[in-house]
Parts: C-alpha cells; sequence; structure tokens
C-alpha cells in the first residue's frame, strides 16, 4: 500500500548555518509542536535527500544523530519513526525568517525576465470558456468506479447509509486532516473541519457566518465574481483592494482598515485569481497580523494548491502563525473534476460548528458515498498517486502554452511564466488599443466573458490550459491570433 502523503518539510526559515544543523533542527522543531506525532514514519533518506535537494548523506547523518538523542528509533527493515519517548529538548524558528520561504515561489523562466503587472492596467481584463479548470478526461475512471462499487457495497451491508453528520462523514475529515498536516503544515483536528459540495459552497457559508452588521467584506481589485456575488447576497459591502505585481497591496490595505470598519478579507494566495501571482510569505505574515490587530477574518480559498511546478509552495495562511481568525477553504474538484462536489472548510470549532447549522438547513449532509469513496483513496495512497501524474501533464501544458504565445505573437503579448496553477494571465494591451469588448463577444473568439471590466477595452486574458491537451492548445491560441492580430 503506498503511504497517502509524502511528509513535506521546509528548512528555509531555519538560522543555522549549515544544511545538517537545519534539517536537524526542522525535524526536532515539528516533532516537539505535534506536527511529526510519536510513531510516524519518516520519508526515507533517499526520498527525503531527492525533495530537499540535498545529499542523501546529510540525512543519513541527521536521522542517526536524532536516533541518538532519543528523537528518532529505527526499525530493520522497516524505517525510521518518531519515538514514543521524547527527549527534553526541542529547537524552534522565528516568524521573520519564513520570508525565505519565497525565494523559490519566483518565476524562473526566460520568459518572464523583466516582465511584471502593471497594476494601472488591472482595472480590466477578459476570460476564456476554460480560465482554469481541470481536465476531467485524466480521471482515473476505473479505479473510481471500483472503489464506488466496494464503498457503496460495504456502506449498505453496514447499515451506514442514513442521516450522518451534517460535517461529512469522519473518514474524510480524518483523511484531510492527515493531509493537511503532512502536507500543508496545518494543525488541525478532524472537529475544524467541515465538508462541502466545493468551494463555491465553503464562500457561500462563511458570508452567511460573517456576521454583515460588523462591517464589510474586502476584496482584491480583481478577484472571482461567484465570491463576490455570495457576500453581497448576504448583505456585505465589498471594498476592493488594489493589487500590483506582488498580489494584494498591503499599504492599501491598511489605508481601508484604518478608516472602515471590517468583518473578513477574501483572498486567493496560492495562486490570485485571476492573475495567478503567488502572494509573498512576508505579505502574508503582514496580512494575518493586520487579521489579528483588527479582529478580521481571512477567507482562504485555496483551490489549487496541488498544481505547483517549480517547488515547494508557499504554505498557506492557515499555517503561518497568527493564524487564529483564517478560515481556509479547499476543493477535490480541482483534483479530479468540477462534477465531483467536494470540498472542505479548516476553521475553529465554533466557526464549524455555525457551519454545520447551516447545513442541516439547506442539504443536511453532504453525498455520503463519495465522501467515503474519496477518504478510502486517500487513504491508499492513490489520491496522491493521481496527483503526481495530472501534476506533470498540466506542467507540460503549461510549458506548450507559453511557447506557443511566444511563437504565435512574437512579443506583442507578455506574461509571467506561473509557478503553479491550470492557467496563465496575459496582457494583450498592445494588441488591443481602440477596441471594444463587444467586438471580441460578438465574434467567433475564443474570448467570451469578462470579469472587473470599468472600461471598454480589455488589456489582459487568464488563458487557461488546464482542460485543454497541447493540440487543443495550439488551435486555441492560433485562433486568438488570428483574431487580435491585424
Amino acid at each position: 500500500m503506498l503511504r497517502p502523503w509524502d511528509i513535506q518539510f521546509s528548512f528555509e526559515d531555519s538560522p543555522a548555518k549549515t544544511l545538517h544543523s537545519k534539517l536537524l533542527n526542522c525535524i526536532t522543531a515539528d516533532i516537539k509542536n505535534g506536527r511529526l506525532a510519536a510513531g510516524v514514519m519518516l520519508p526515507g533518506t533517499r526520498s527525503l535527500a531527492k525533495q530537499l535537494g540535498i545529499n542523501r548523506k546529510t540525512v543519513q547523518q541527521v536521522y542517526e544523530e536524532l536516533e541518538a538523542q532519543g528523537w528518532l528509533k529505527s526499525k530493520l527493515r522497516s524505517g525510521t519513526f518518531v519515538s514514543e519517548i521524547m527527549p527534553e529538548q526541542g529547537l524552534s524558528a522565528s516568524d521573520s525568517s519564513l520570508i525565505n520561504n519565497t525565494i523559490k515561489t519566483k518565476p524562473s523562466s526566460e520568459l518572464a525576465e523583466n516582465l511584471y503587472l502593471d497594476a494601472v492596467a488591472l482595472a480590466d481584463c477578459v476570460s476564456i470558456t476554460n480560465d482554469g479548470t481541470p481536465d476531467a478526461r485524466l480521471i482515473p475512471y476505473e479505479l473510481l468506479a471500483r472503489t464506488y462499487r466496494r464503498v457503496c457495497v460495504n456502506l449498505s451491508r453496514q447499515a451506514r447509509l442514513g442521516y450522518g453528520d451534517p460535517r461529512g462523514a469522519i473518514e474524510l475529515r480524518n483523511s484531510i486532516q492527515k493531509m493537511l498536516f503532512s502536507d500543508r503544515f496545518i494543525n488541525c483536528s478532524n472537529q475544524d473541519i467541515c465538508i462541502v459540495r466545493g468551494s463555491q459552497m465553503g464562500i457561500y457559508l462563511a458570508s452567511r457566518i460573517l456576521d454583515a452588521k460588523k462591517g464589510a467584506i474586502i476584496m482584491e481589485e480583481l478577484s472571482y465574481l461567484p465570491a463576490h456575488a455570495a457576500f453581497e447576497a448576504n448583505g456585505f459591502k465589498i471594498i476592493k483592494c488594489r493589487l500590483d505585481e506582488q498580489g494584494l497591496d498591503i499599504d492599501h490595505l491598511r489605508e481601508i482598515l484604518s478608516t472602515n470598519e471590517v468583518s473578513g478579507i477574501y483572498v486567493t494566495p496560492h495562486h490570485q485569481y485571476p492573475t495567478t501571482v503567488c502572494l509573498p510569505m512576508q505579505r502574508r505574515l503582514a496580512l494575518l497580523e493586520l487579521s489579528k490587530r483588527y479582529q478580521f477574518s481571512v477567507i482562504e480559498d485555496d483551490y489549487d494548491h496541488e498544481f505547483h511546478y517549480e517547488a515547494n509552495p508557499i504554505p498557506p495562511l492557515a499555517s503561518l502563525p497568527n493564524s487564529e481568525n483564517v478560515v481556509h477553504i479547499g476543493s477535490m474538484s480541482k483534483v479530479f473534476a468540477p462534477g465531483l462536489r467536494l470540498g472542505y472548510i479548516v476553521a475553529d470549532t465554533r466557526f464549524i460548528e455555525r457551519a454545520a447549522q447551516e447545513i442541516v438547513l439547506i442539504d443536511r449532509q453532504g453525498n455520503t458515498i463519495t465522501e467515503h469513496v474519496i477518504a478510502d483513496l486517500m487513504d491508499s495512497g492513490e489520491v496522491k498517486r493521481h496527483i503526481r501524474k495530472v501534476r506533470r501533464e498540466y506542467k507540460a501544458r503549461r510549458d506548450h502554452t507559453a511557447k506557443e504565445f511566444t511563437r504565435l505573437f512574437k512579443g506583442k503579448v507578455t506574461f509571467l511564466l506561473p509557478t503553479g496553477g491550470l492557467a496563465i494571465w496575459v496582457d494583450i494591451s498592445k494588441l488591443v488599443t481602440g477596441k471594444n469588448i463587444a467586438d471580441f463577444n460578438n465574434s467567433d473568439s475564443t474570448l467570451n466573458t469578462f470579469f472587473a471590466a470599468e472600461q471598454k477595452t480589455p488589456t489582459h486574458i487568464r488563458f487557461g490550459f488546464g482542460a485543454i491537451s497541447m493540440d487543443e492548445i495550439t488551435r486555441s491560441i492560433e485562433k486568438l491570433a488570428d483574431e487580435l492580430i491585424t
């Protein structure tokens, strides 16, 4: 059986000077704070060395030293495990040094050199039909079918297909808790997790639970329109915060907070929607510090965390210091397909209890069979296997998309190669000067929707490459070039 999730390690925040000391501090700190519980099996030395990009001998020496100190215990032909009895020592890292993690998230392609997003130009944009959805053709259909059949039979025989917990099946909440703990550094219990039908339901529940009378909701200058609609539907005033080449403008956020009562802020820090920018660590820490000072909620829509291509992603807001007010929303729909309506909310227990009350009123509970199926696939390691497979495919599609934009437009458009996600944000302002958005909507173009448009001329496209093959990507960009280049 595959391990359900590889335990991820990050020692960029360690104040130590040598790789040996950094890894030593990282593991002991994770054991002390409970991320690595007693009895947990650590990655093999070869696997961990590959993950961190260091020499295997360094990992072997660290494991041997930690075993001598009593932190770890090796078992012949089984592996290395966290010791059941802990020594009386431990190491921790400071918040400010977390900023070093941002080095790994910067675009590395030559295509991104000297290019940046113009904050003024972000006031207007156009999206295409597929603006970042996954490819449902990549689903492991046979595996899903077999698992559905087995789970359905077992639940039926055990008479477990009646009404259940509105927070979702405990099996799936346990599986998600393990994944968040190991893969995303989020320390939570199954009581802090609520299963929902996709991230949009999670956003709507958050808009129901937060108090509109307490204050407004802040959203990024360009943002996810269904989220905007959910907050407005529940009586919130929306205040827009500026974006720049690094994402959310923290200075502008401070100005807003100094003059407005605010209930919460909705952000997409992993890959900002629609611009794909990854929010740097220093801005994440500043946002969380402001949340604690002004006591507003941070709704973190982590809609495509699984898809990162260049390096390990920056940890989510919910895993960082001062994250007490974070409501973390994730989705399994991007892993498989939007038709598999499954997401989750991670927040404090009181918030989750409120979410369960709202679910009872509108849906009673989720899909018990699907929840058990996904839990089964997560625990067996099949979800991790699928993510690895599609991540390689989506990276190839991203690179192909960049190559085709460069080949067909010959410098007439600019873009930053995203470090992850399923879309590219392309600046087309040089090609559309003087053109009206109606010229595109009324033609046989791949462009057919636009959002956050205050002017008549579009400046950017969010080109989704996830749901289409390489041949389809080429045809779409050729069609786009025919439309834009006159």
